[in-house]
């Protein structure tokens, strides 16, 4: 059988990895700007971020224990695991997850009072 092309060579391993951190260093650009989480109260985002994240931890553990969650094989991942079934590409996307959530939520807040302001 032959072998499957990788058309990132030797970076094929860390692609899903460098995704998600271009994408937290999106999430730090938007935040850097606007001042949405981290950049607003960085002792309340520290909190709430580390409680998100915590939280999606302990469901995935759940999800893990009872057979529901797993880890899919794909040549995009590093194979590192925390856990068994846990890569460690999961808890960058959790933290992009919470951080995005977070983002979203304080500029919609924002954008909503302005509106009020308006009218």
């Amino acid at each position: 059988m032959a072998q499957e092309a990788q058309p990132l060579g030797a970076f094929t391993p860390f692609a899903y990895a460098a995704c998600l951190l271009f994408s937290l260093f999106g999430m730090l650009m938007l935040d850097w700007r606007h001042r949405l989480f981290w950049f607003a109260d960085a002792r309340r985002a520290a909190i709430v971020h580390v409680v998100g994240v915590a939280a999606f931890l302990l469901w995935d553990a759940g999800g893990i224990a009872l057979g529901v969650f797993f880890r899919g094989e794909t040549p995009y991942m590093t194979g590192v695991l925390l856990a068994p079934e846990l890569p460690v590409e999961e808890l960058l996307f959790l933290i992009f997850l919470c951080w995005l959530t977070m983002n979203v939520y304080t500029g919609a807040v924002r954008l909503l009072e302005r509106r009020r302001e308006r009218a």
